[in-house]
């Protein structure tokens, strides 16, 4: 029986776990195609080379990132509760911290990454002028927070529970 052929989205996201997992050097043809347990064929039929699938894994995921902003901003409920949200979406991207690693190598990853970063920096800064803490700083060192949080490798749990102490403090502000 046939083997059914991999979709672009198939290569993209064993991509994706294999940068989280390994790093950017897994992110040739040789080993997704090993990780996948297919050939190298497959992954040229759908991509003209490795800059090439690298392009359009840092797309793919930009475009996700971006498309879970907008999906959480048009969520109902509390401050506190869009703020925690906005929390557990940065938390939630498991990439991250591998892109972050990669960025200070690449151009074009450094690029990709500063789009969401400034994304989600302006939602944070929208989410905390709605209750009245318009100094931006403030949401600069609450994003960075959630990213160096990140980078620790801590727990998600604890670091969302770090990021809920500075909602807390956030809106006893107001």
């Amino acid at each position: 029986m046939a083997k059914t052929p991999l979709s672009p989205a198939a290569w993209i996201d064993a991509g994706l776990s294999q940068l989280t997992s390994q790093g950017p050097l897994a992110l040739r043809a040789e080993p997704l195609s090993r990780h996948l347990k297919t050939s190298k064929g497959s992954f040229y039929w759908h991509f003209k080379d490795v800059p090439a699938f690298q392009d359009a894994l840092l797309e793919e995921w930009k475009s996700r990132a971006l498309a879970k902003l907008d999906d959480d901003a048009a969520m109902d409920g509390s401050d506190t509760d869009k703020m925690i949200r906005f929390g557990q979406s940065v938390q939630n991207d498991v990439a991250g911290p591998a892109l972050r690693a990669w960025a200070q190598a690449d151009s074009k990853v450094s690029k990709a990454l500063a789009a969401v970063d400034e994304a989600r920096l302006a939602r944070l800064i929208e989410l905390m002028a709605a209750i009245g803490v318009t100094n931006q700083d403030f949401a600069r060192a609450a994003y960075g927070s959630l990213v160096g949080l990140k980078q620790m490798h801590s727990d998600d749990g604890d670091a969302l529970v770090a990021f809920a102490a500075l909602v807390d403090l956030v809106m006893a502000l107001k």
